[in-house]
């Protein structure tokens, strides 16, 4: 009863600090707008920083990745003599998606050059989705069931207790299935066995699993450590309306940047793990929605602190968030933000262990407590201060402060700072066009100064596609109840 009490009392710690910022903000523009006034000044240049701090990151990753790609990973393996030893068991966890999306991700397995006796593939169908998913799997599994000597079909069945229906309770079933029909009937040792767990719609380039195999081999803490390629949301980036294509690309720009902070990384979408520490863990869990973050932290936990991530530096690319209509893109995309920003519900379940845990070092606990309280806070707010809310004072400031100079000048000050600021966001659109996949037939040369110009439009998507449904997300979660979020599956359209 205690342990569910302070449970549902670390549920409110982002919301609350969020919606205090914020109503503060407008509270003192009003009372205090010199304090406010000063406050922004100080604020817009911290930002500024970190835009820079940020894109020197993100340059860093983009070089890594480059030369990943460009390194022969299977080549590299065969100073191990035992590296055909390790096995690839690839969980596909799937709804109602079309066969075209399945159909491209196999193939890009298929087309690997990663022997195909090392890896295992497992189709996770819902047995919600009923005969439309059943028949995919069948056609599937005709189509690459010759391509790979290890095919397993598995049907999660419907409603049971103690799930939320989604993508984590998918995998679970599936990786336990897996292992009684697969790894144990192989009489493969669990130590050797690594699990991919694959959006659907996620494509592997040709050397990712030769790439994965060799920093599993190398990694300092081979069975303590997750694998985290690089997601580039490009598999359909040409039908994506523009703000669909930079709300992508931000996404990927932000996954760059934390694989040259490792110490901050955690899992996320598509991601590898070793199968013994899945077994101690019970697989991931059943009732939340956040399953690929979740089970950073379940590792973390369970391990007292001995879990890390291992950035690959090699990317994975999946789909954009495309609808069949520009304004059902624009929902899908708010509930897909919405869905990501639910990862606040790791924080007290973060809180909760580590006051359980005494093992797990209070220098370890302050940093991941102040890591994750930052980021959920700069999500809900950062935009909105700098975007949005910078002009209170002078709008709302009264007579007297704004005949100060510091009214005056305070709209010229921050201008200065975004001005410089913006070159962060003039990076990121070169680096963008450069991110993207070989030029379709239909595209000409003059759309990539579009896709360029188009990147003006980032002010609006940090704010309606990243403060409001994560203000969005962590109001749900302080309410609870019925207002708590299940899992939303993205609608795949190609």
């Amino acid at each position: 009863m205690m342990e569910g009490t302070m449970n549902r009392m670390f549920e409110f710690v982002p919301g609350t600090l969020s919606w205090a910022t914020l109503i503060l903000m407008v509270l003192l523009s009003w009372q205090k707008p010199v304090w406010v006034a000063f406050f922004i000044i100080v604020f817009d240049t911290y930002w500024l920083c970190k835009s820079v701090y940020l894109s020197l990151h993100l340059r860093s990753t983009f070089q890594q990745m480059k030369q990943a790609k460009a390194t022969p990973w299977l080549q590299k393996l065969e100073i191990f003599a035992h590296w055909k030893s390790v096995r690839h068991l690839v969980i596909l966890p799937m709804a109602t998606e079309p066969y075209e999306v399945v159909r491209d991700s196999l193939a890009s397995i298929a087309q690997s050059n990663y022997p195909k006796e090392n890896i295992l593939i497992v189709l996770g169908i819902e047995a919600r989705a009923g005969a439309a998913a059943q028949a995919t799997a069948k056609k599937a599994l005709q189509e690459f069931g010759s391509a790979f000597p290890h095919f397993l079909v598995t049907e999660h069945p419907a409603d049971l207790p103690g799930e939320v229906p989604g993508k984590g309770s998918n995998e679970a079933f599936a990786a336990e299935q897996a292992r009684i029909k697969l790894i144990d009937a192989l009489h493969i040792p669990y130590e050797q066995v690594l699990v991919s767990v694959f959006d659907v719609d996620t494509h592997v380039y040709p050397e990712y699993f030769g790439c994965l195999t060799y920093h599993f081999l190398t990694a300092e803490h081979p069975q303590r450590s997750s694998y985290q390629p690089i997601p580039l949301f490009t598999n359909n980036i040409y039908q994506a309306p523009s703000l669909a294509r930079v709300i992508s690309f931000s996404a990927t720009f932000w996954q760059m940047m934390q694989q040259s902070r490792p110490e901050r990384l955690t899992t996320f979408s598509s991601h590898a793990m070793p199968l013994p520490a899945l077994i101690e863990i019970g697989y991931w869990q059943k009732d939340i929605v956040s399953e690929d973050s979740r089970i950073f932290w379940q590792c973390y936990l369970h391990y007292h602190g001995d879990w890390r991530v291992v950035p690959l530096f090699y990317p994975v690319s999946m789909d954009a968030n495309v609808a069949e209509t520009f304004w059902g893109t624009m929902v899908n995309l708010y509930k897909q933000q919405r869905r990501w920003a639910w990862g606040a519900e790791n924080v007290p379940y973060m809180f909760s262990g580590f006051m359980r845990d005494p093992a797990i070092s209070l220098r370890a606990k302050w940093y991941w407590v102040a890591n994750a309280i930052e980021g959920f806070h700069s999500w809900a707010t950062n935009s909105l201060i700098i975007f949005a809310l910078g002009w209170l004072p002078v709008l709302v400031g009264g007579a007297a402060f704004g005949q100060t100079i510091l009214s005056y000048n305070l709209p010229n000050i921050t201008r200065w700072i975004m001005t410089f600021a913006s070159i962060g966001i003039v990076s990121s659109a070169v680096l963008s066009v450069a991110l993207l996949p070989p030029r379709e037939e239909r595209i000409k040369l003059h759309h990539y100064a579009w896709y360029l110009l188009e990147w003006a439009l980032m002010p609006i998507t940090l704010i309606v596609f990243g403060a409001f449904p994560a203000l969005d997300a962590q109001t749900r979660l302080m309410l609870g109840g019925k207002y708590r979020l299940g899992f939303w599956v993205t609608p795949k359209n190609r």
